[in-house]
């Protein structure tokens, strides 16, 4: 199965989580280590904040409430597009009206109203002085001083405006604010007087010259109807009246045409009648007249009479047939006379018709051109009308106007008015002693920890592990308390130092050796520790040749290589401790052997290894001063003959624990790291600085130096950093003895038990 990433969001999120905590808490470690700073800084603000507040002047506010309706009364009727509609029916042009009103209250019109009203230009007080000034203020000025005191604030979801006046004299406050509100409510009564005005004497001007527009109107209309031999009625009932004419006529002539048609076609029927058959006459002559149908019929029945006699073998000759022929003949001379007479009158009609229908299509010719010159002049009546008819409606609209805004000038209608006078304020808004302060200690929190923060952050020596294993990024061995700490024991059992008594430095050549001297001290709880780490670090190879240096002077190293070195003795290895810092060398110091050969006498072959190893007090250990100071240390160290010394050294003991320079002085630290086993760094706690170690450590990873981890040395376990290591490092604060037992001592005193 394929795995997947999707944890990925969660671990990302709780990486964050940590750092976030992880800050806090150090943000939290420095304001505990510096709270000093903090307090003084909340202290000083809030002082300063107390004393700005008192010596500020009371200032008091007046607050009216005044009612701004965007749409006026209108006694008159709703009519929303007349001269009383103040504000607009549009939510954006309402927005811009209040927002135009706001700005009015503080207007120079308004406040100089005001001050006029009450005369605060005479008033050096409402100035802030004992005395009448040399010249006095113009309104202007005053009014200039006013603005900044008032101040418009409108109502959310209202059209309430509070008016607020600040002043010293709350007095003064509650007349200024009065005083405001009146001369904002008569300027927008006095606006709104002064626009009916205009509007009634722009709309007298406008009825005016309508009047006169619309008599001219009706003038050029009279002149057109009799210029045009129009009647009184109107043109349209002219226009109808030739309309029906028209269809009339057209109907007429229609009917006629129709008429006219149907006589040609009977004329031309019966001219399709032929002259020796004249049985084959049309259906409808013979309908429309029974003479000739009865002629037809004669004609027909002699003919079959003719026939039955031919058919009965009768002859032509024969007098029944001549008679009966003769008949025929006869018939037949009848029927095209009458045929004839029909056509002649059908002749007649036609021509009677064709007179008709050119009357009728003059007369219907003649009536069209008449329609079709009314129609023009109709255009033009239309137009002369059409202008008479605006004028007229203008006339009236303006004429209605004026007199609504002579009776809306008269009415005097506002659309502002005061809701609530201000009242006399009896408690001052300005200074507020308890907001003051309150801001000052929070400024003062803030800047406190601000600095709190900031002089941790510049504060670059290591203190704890974390910084160690954090800010090195080295493996971290152990820490070695600081020597000579007096304690005492509070009620509750846990040991702090006086604030008054200072840590008692042990004469030289013991405090290096407290872990031999005092086993069960804290001290040797710490060594032990160390010793512990170095062995299960690398037990398959252990670090026969152990090599111990810092970054600079004064770290404490050489402590620390003697503090490893009877550490390992009191395990039971054989422990050899040389001195290589041939430059400022101490372990002759502390072993009693000044005077002795030593290293530097070995490797010029003066000596051997037996005479320069000897042992000391403590059992398992033999030391190598570092002996006669040579003019190239780094030479010295360099040769064959050191390193060689310092393979039997390993072949003769367990261990063999190197004190060296400091590694950024001098290169002899980089030189011994690179035939040792390993180094352990020697970092002084609240001392060393991060970038120092940081340098030092630099320099032996340059050369490839087996670099162990670190040891934090000169620890003060009383420091506030150490809080959360308490139970981590009671027994190297306190060392491990029975609390129930009394106890002696590494001086000779008892110790107490602890309580329960």
């Amino acid at each position: 199965m394929a795995l997947t990433t999707k944890p990925t969001a969660p671990v990302a999120q709780s990486t964050v989580l940590e750092e976030a905590a992880g800050g806090f808490v150090n943000l939290a470690k420095a304001v505990r280590k510096r709270w000093a700073l903090v307090a003084a800084t909340v202290i000083l603000a809030s002082g300063v904040a107390l004393a700005y507040a008192k010596t500020q002047t009371r200032i008091y506010q007046a607050v009216s409430m005044v009612e701004i309706d965007p749409h006026a009364a209108q006694p008159l009727g709703n009519k929303s597009d007349g001269v009383l509609d103040i504000g607009a029916g549009w939510w954006f042009d309402t927005r811009e009206y209040y927002e135009t009103q706001y700005k009015i209250v503080t207007s120079d019109r308004v406040l100089a109203t005001a001050t006029r009203d009450l005369g605060l230009a005479n008033d050096y007080e409402f100035f802030g002085r004992t005395s009448p000034p040399p010249t006095p203020p113009t309104v202007e000025q005053t009014a200039a001083v006013l603005r900044s005191r008032v101040s418009a604030e409108p109502i959310k979801y209202s059209r309430l405006l509070l008016i607020k006046v600040d002043d010293p004299n709350p007095r003064r406050a509650k007349q200024i604010c009065d005083a405001v509100a009146a001369a904002y409510i008569s300027q927008n009564l006095e606006n709104a007087q002064s626009a009916t005005a205009d509007a009634v004497t722009w709309l007298n001007g406008q009825m005016d010259h309508v009047k006169q527009d619309l008599e001219h109107d009706e003038d050029a209309l009279h002149d057109f109807k009799l210029r045009n031999d129009l009647p009184s009625t109107s043109i349209n009932e002219l226009s109808n009246m030739l309309r029906v004419e028209m269809q009339e006529l057209d109907t007429s002539l229609t009917h006629t045409r129709t008429k006219q048609a149907e006589l040609q076609a009977r004329y031309a029927e019966l001219s399709k009648v032929p002259p020796d058959n004249p049985d084959q006459l049309p259906a409808s002559e013979l309908l429309a007249s029974q003479f000739l149908g009865s002629l037809r019929s004669r004609y027909q029945e002699a003919v079959k009479e003719r026939a039955a006699l031919i058919a009965s073998g009768k002859g032509e000759n024969h007098p029944q047939v001549k008679s009966v022929s003769e008949t025929i003949a006869e018939t037949r001379s009848a029927l095209l006379d009458e045929v004839r007479n029909i056509q002649g009158a059908l002749e007649r009609d036609l021509a009677i018709v064709g007179r008709e229908e050119a009357g009728e299509a003059a007369l219907f010719d003649a009536t069209r051109k008449r329609a079709v010159e009314l129609n023009m002049k109709e255009i033009e009546y239309h137009r002369l009308d059409r202008g008479r008819q605006e004028n007229e409606k203008l006339y009236e609209l303006l004429l209605d106007r004026t007199k609504e805004a002579d009776l809306a000038r008269m009415m005097r209608a506002n659309n502002i008015r005061v809701v609530d006078p201000a009242k006399e304020p009896h408690s001052p808004i300005r200074p507020r002693v308890g907001l003051s302060v309150g801001i000052g200690l929070f400024f003062g929190l803030v800047f406190g920890i601000a600095f709190a923060w900031t002089r941790e952050q510049l504060d670059a020596s290591l203190k704890t592990p974390d910084d160690v294993e954090n800010k090195l990024a080295v493996t971290f061995l152990g820490l070695l308390p600081e020597l000579g700490e007096e304690e005492e024991k509070p009620r509750y059992g846990r040991r702090r130092r006086s604030r008054r008594s200072k840590p008692k430095t042990p004469p030289v050549g013991h405090d290096e050796l407290v872990v031999h001297t005092r086993p069960l001290s804290g001290m040797a709880e710490a060594a032990r520790s160390i010793r512990t780490n170095l062995m299960f670090m690398n037990p398959d190879r252990p670090y026969r040749k152990l090599l111990v240096t810092s970054a600079a002077p004064s770290e404490g190293k050489t402590t620390v290589a003697c503090t490893i070195a009877v550490a390992f003795a009191q395990g039971g290895q054989r422990v050899c401790l040389v001195d290589c810092d041939l430059r400022r060398p101490r372990l002759h110091r502390i072993f009693d052997r000044a005077g002795d050969v030593g290293l530097t006498n070995v490797v010029i072959g003066e000596a051997t290894v037996d005479d320069v190893a000897k042992p000391t007090e403590v059992e398992n250990l033999w030391s190598v001063p570092a002996g006669p100071t040579p003019p190239n240390p780094a030479d010295m160290l360099h040769s064959k003959r050191f390193h060689d010394f310092l393979n039997e050294l390993a072949e003769r003991f367990d261990r063999v624990i190197i004190d060296s320079p400091p590694v950024i002085a001098v290169t002899d630290s980089a030189i011994i790291s690179t035939i040792c086993d390993g180094v352990v760094f020697v970092v002084r706690a609240f001392k060393t600085s991060r970038h120092l170690s940081a340098q030092g450590l630099r320099s032996l990873r340059d050369v490839d130096a087996p670099l162990v981890g670190a040891v934090l040395n000169a620890v003060d376990l009383n420091r506030h950093e150490y809080t959360y290591y308490y139970h981590y490092y009671y027994y190297k604060r306190e060392g491990y003895r029975t609390p129930t037992t009394p106890a002696q001592s590494d001086d000779g005193e008892q110790d107490r038990p602890a309580p329960h």
